[in-house]
């Protein structure tokens, strides 16, 4: 069976359209997942270890030495100091232009240089550190589940987490004071006032999947494709439709930006369905509902929303 597996923002952008609801309430609802993402790219992309090394896959996509060593993610974010503390309020910052991005990552190289780590460029608003051997096994959070959340409850904790927590502050210090920052506030733009560690870890030994074909614009997905194979096309509506039959697919529609355009796509899934371009559409939202429409759940005319 050639299954279509999509990955949405939250169902609560397509709650308001009767005619998605009703589509979906067709099909099967199946349990709810925690961790979304991370949990259907571990069911569709088979390897090693418990996580997804994001920073490691990331770099593959820009560069020729992500199979050397370990890699951290180090990504331009925005934070908000209150009374009580502090709070990570924009990730990712997609309005970092390429010259700001450069002046920024040159004033803080010698910093992470001091502490055995590399800083590089992967795209203006993301970034990578490429570790140190032996440096401190620290538990980083995915700053999309620390968004709104203290630091305090967010930043790696322990001993392992010490030296990445001091980095962390000397990081915002330097982006404080930085003349990127003061033209960003000039020109009414959230500033760059501090890095989001997270993802670290080593690329795969390998990496196995039955996806044909996987369209998304994120890093992590197009780097666990190009290891596993599989063709990479952008998430537009005729990307899917350019293979005669692909077979298993990954549609990546979960972008930053673009959530109130989730059910604009219903036409497509309806369509594909109804000319057996794919035999079934396995929805995943980000908030973790998950349903699978079959081609023949169109005769369940009877079930409401």
């Amino acid at each position: 069976m050639t299954t279509l597996h999509a990955l949405l923002p939250p169902l609560v952008h397509v709650r308001t359209n009767p005619a998605f609801m009703s589509w979906l309430a067709r099909g099967d609802r199946l349990p709810k997942a925690s961790n979304a993402r991370t949990t259907l790219l571990r069911e569709l992309f088979h390897f090693a270890g418990d996580s997804v090394p994001a920073a490691a896959l990331r770099r593959l996509c820009h560069g020729d030495d992500a199979a050397m060593g370990a890699w951290l993610c180090a990504d331009p974010a925005w934070v908000r100091s209150e009374a009580t503390g502090a709070r990570l309020m924009a990730w990712p910052l997609d309005d970092v232009s390429a010259n700001e991005s450069e002046a920024l990552a040159a004033a803080l190289t010698p910093l992470f240089g001091d502490a055995g780590a590399l800083l590089s460029i992967d795209t203006p608003s993301t970034w990578c550190l490429h570790l140190p051997h032996g440096a401190p096994r620290a538990e980083f959070r995915a700053p999309a589940d620390a968004l709104g959340i203290d630091l305090m409850d967010c930043l790696p904790a322990g001993d392992a987490g010490r030296a990445w927590r001091r980095l962390f502050n000397e990081a915002q210090i330097v982006l404080h004071a930085h003349p990127v920052n003061a033209a960003r506030f000039a020109a009414g733009k959230r500033p760059i006032n501090a890095l989001w560690f997270w993802g670290a870890g080593a690329l795969p030994a390998s990496v196995e999947s039955g996806l044909q074909t996987v369209a998304s614009v994120d890093d992590v997905v197009r780097g666990l494709a190009k290891m596993s194979g599989a063709a990479r096309v952008e998430p537009l509506p005729n990307a899917l439709e350019m293979a005669q039959r692909p077979g298993m697919a990954l549609l990546d529609l979960d972008i930053p930006g673009h959530a109130d355009n989730t059910a604009d796509w219903l036409a497509h899934f309806r369509r594909w369905l109804r000319e057996r371009h794919f035999d079934a559409v396995a929805i995943t939202f980000a908030d973790g509902e998950r349903f699978r429409i079959r081609h023949a759940h169109r005769l369940r005319f009877w079930r409401k929303a």
